[in-house]
Order: structure tokens, then C-alpha cells, then sequence
């Protein structure tokens, strides 16, 4: 049975510590991840917030907005804090209509990383992850190749993968040390998009969060405030709420900081009071029964 009262504030990627809670930079641009925000004064007291709150990861990227929520991050928070972790991913771009597509090759690569170190002001990045968007060409070893390279370069810390498959995982692990995983997990249990962004589905991502864990890896689900409504409305999660006087979302980031010791949520938000009652999520303490009632309607 697990000790839901004691559970690890923090965990490791690589050689970094981090809390078990980090923030997403999605949410800070404009609305559909396009453009500048709507408030940018908000976005930048969210960020501040984060900081003070003692939130040291920050998940982010080149193509959010495109190039929105790198400036901001740079412009709030540079010169950083010792102990701030910036996360990125390379694998994707934006497309004209603000939709999502592949950039896997080398080059692409390879470029996407220059941008992230030219507007976050880094000369290396801590973690960036190899985001594997389907429907491309590009072998995955390929890829993964070139990410060792810039790597080798001086130019990554630590490599990390989002979007793959346990197979991939493992093929992965076998080639190079690999720090975590950014996939799609939440108590919703389904397939979640944004516009056309593309993401796997949630086949094979039980058994990728326990390969995290048995291997010291850090597990970063997207989308992590996913809770399901009508008409798989899960009433375990609804009556744990009111019971504990929480949100749901509150409870669903509970539940995924209890399911795993290495999972880090990384929720989004543009509000800092929204920012605040994220954070708040991890003093919930819930119980064994919390914990089996909301699996079992998850599942």
C-alpha cells in the first residue's frame, strides 16, 4: 500500500532536482498557442509567481507562440536562478494556420535548438526532449542521432523524449542515457487535442510511467489537468473533491503526483490565480480508497 501522506517533493533529471510540480509555458501566449497574449502584464506576473511559489521547472519551447513564451521567460526571469531547470522540446513547428507539424530532420533539429538558445540567452540548454510527431519521413534513430550530436556539442545537458511509444522508450534508453518522458496522461484517460496538434494516444502509457519509475526517470504529462465530463464523468474524483473542499483539477493533479514518486505535472496557466491553486494541489492528501476509487473509474 503506498504512504499518499509522505510522498517525494522532489525528484531528479539527470543530475537536477526539481519539484514535483513545474510549470507549462503553453498557456502563455495568445489564444490557440498564436501571437502574444492578451495580457502581457499577467503573463509576466506569472511567471514572477511561479518563482516566488518555488515552482524550479519551466517547460517550454521555440514554437509556442511561435517564439512568444521564450521571450517572455527571458525577458521576466533572465538572468535565472541557479536552480531553475528550463525544459524544452525540439520535433515540432507551427504552420501557417496555426496548426502543428513534424520537424525531425536534422537541420530542423538542429535550428530549433539555436532559436532556444538565442532567445532563453543560454549557451546550453538543461533538458530538451525529442518530440516524436508522426506522419514524417525521418527515421526515429535518425533523429534521436542528431540530438545526441548537439548534445555532444555542449549545446543540451540532458536528452529527454516526448510523445513516444514504450518501444521507442527502450530503443532510446539502450543508445544514450535519457532523463524522462513528456507524454499524454491525465485522469481523463483519453486522447485530448489542441486544434491539430497532434498527440499519441494513451495506448502503452501505464506501462511508460512504471518504466520511468523503476528506471529514475522523470515522468512529465501534458495535459495534466484533463478531468472527464460528461458522459464518463468520474464521480470518484467529483466526490473526493467535495469531501477534501478542492477543485477537481486540484484532485486530478493529486492523483497523478500520488500515482508515481517520478511523476512531474507541468500544468499552464495565464492566471496567477489559477497558478496558485495548481500549486495548492500538493498539500491534498489523499487516501488509499481516494486513490483505488479514482483508478478504477479512470479506467
Amino acid at each position: 500500500m503506498k504512504n499518499f501522506a509522505h510522498l517525494p517533493p522532489t525528484t531528479r533529471l539527470g543530475d537536477l532536482e526539481v519539484c514535483r510540480l513545474g510549470f507549462g509555458a503553453m498557456q502563455l501566449p495568445g489564444p490557440m498557442v498564436w501571437g502574444p497574449p492578451r495580457d502581457p502584464a499577467a503573463a509576466r506576473a506569472v511567471l514572477r509567481r511561479v518563482v516566488e511559489l518555488g515552482i524550479n521547472l519551466i517547460d517550454t519551447s521555440w514554437y509556442y507562440g511561435p517564439h512568444v513564451s521564450n521571450a517572455l521567460i527571458a525577458e521576466t526571469l533572465h538572468p535565472y536562478s541557479d536552480d531553475l531547470v528550463l525544459v524544452t522540446k525540439l520535433g515540432g513547428r507551427r504552420t501557417d494556420d496555426k496548426g502543428w507539424a513534424s520537424a525531425l530532420r536534422p537541420e530542423e533539429l538542429r535550428k530549433g535548438c539555436e532559436e532556444d538558445l538565442r532567445a532563453l540567452k543560454l549557451e546550453r540548454i538543461d533538458v530538451v526532449h525529442l518530440r516524436w510527431i508522426g506522419h514524417t519521413e525521418v527515421p526515429f534513430r535518425e533523429a534521436l542521432d542528431a540530438m545526441i550530436a548537439l548534445q555532444q556539442e555542449g549545446k543540451i545537458r540532458h536528452l529527454a523524449l516526448s510523445n513516444v511509444s514504450p518501444a521507442q522508450l527502450r530503443d532510446a534508453l539502450a543508445r544514450t542515457p535519457i532523463v524522462g518522458v513528456s507524454n499524454l496522461y491525465n485522469v481523463a484517460h483519453g486522447e485530448q487535442r489542441l486544434g491539430s496538434l497532434p498527440h499519441a494516444s494513451t495506448e502503452g502509457q501505464e506501462e511508460i510511467v512504471d518504466l520511468c519509475a523503476a528506471n529514475g526517470l522523470a515522468f512529465l504529462p501534458f495535459f495534466s489537468l484533463a478531468i472527464p465530463g460528461p458522459p464518463r464523468r468520474n464521480e470518484a474524483l467529483s466526490s473526493v473533491a467535495a469531501r477534501l473542499g478542492a477543485t477537481e483539477t486540484q484532485i486530478a493533479l493529486a492523483w497523478l503526483l500520488a500515482r508515481s514518486p517520478t511523476i512531474v505535472p507541468i500544468p499552464g496557466t495565464s492566471s496567477p490565480a489559477h497558478l496558485e491553486q495548481n500549486w495548492a494541489a500538493r498539500t491534498l492528501a489523499l487516501s488509499q480508497e481516494d486513490f483505488d476509487a479514482i483508478s478504477a473509474a479512470r479506467a
